[in-house]
């Protein structure tokens, strides 16, 4: 019998599973939670998988049905539908200044709106921007968008320091 790989470093949903590594199936937490609530803010310890639990309800929202064969969800999750999901993470680089901090979310929220099939906004602002990339994602795919916000601490934390 063969051992399954660890997945030390991976921190995809998707490489975890093709790569044939050792998952704990998470997904009927996430199912759960799907069910009962519509926000959360999930706070938990460094290293402690909230990423890759993002990634999962990423890969689950999109869809994508072959990775969750032999899992909890698989056989509990309508895969007709496909949700856009608009995924919004702080880990890379370090944010130094406000200016910094709107460059980013502006490159963020143009990466997805590209990802998303979406045209360029119009929007002068960031808070415009950001509702127009949601309600225009709704309408060209017909489902509410799914948001997903990780690392979201790190401009905070990269700026305890400068008052």
């Amino acid at each position: 019998m063969s051992r399954k790989k660890l997945p030390i470093g991976i921190q995809t949903f998707a490489r975890i599973r093709e790569d044939n590594c050792y998952y704990v199936d998470k997904t009927g937490i996430a199912l759960q939670l799907i069910e009962e609530g519509n926000y959360y803010c999930l706070s938990r310890p460094r290293r402690f998988g909230k990423s890759l639990f993002l990634d999962t309800l990423a890969e689950l929202f999109e869809g994508d049905e072959p990775l969750f064969r032999g899992l909890v969800a698989h056989g509990q999750w309508d895969w007709s539908r496909r949700y856009p999901v608009v995924r919004i993470s702080f880990a890379d680089g370090v944010v130094n200044s406000r200016q910094a901090l709107d460059t980013r979310i502006n490159d963020l929220l143009q990466v997805n709106a590209q990802r998303l099939g979406l045209s360029a906004s119009t929007a002068a602002d960031i808070p415009g921007r950001f509702a127009e990339l949601l309600r225009e994602a709704e309408r060209i795919h017909g489902q509410r968008v799914v948001v997903l916000i990780d690392e979201y601490d790190k401009p905070i934390l990269d700026n305890l320091g400068n008052p």
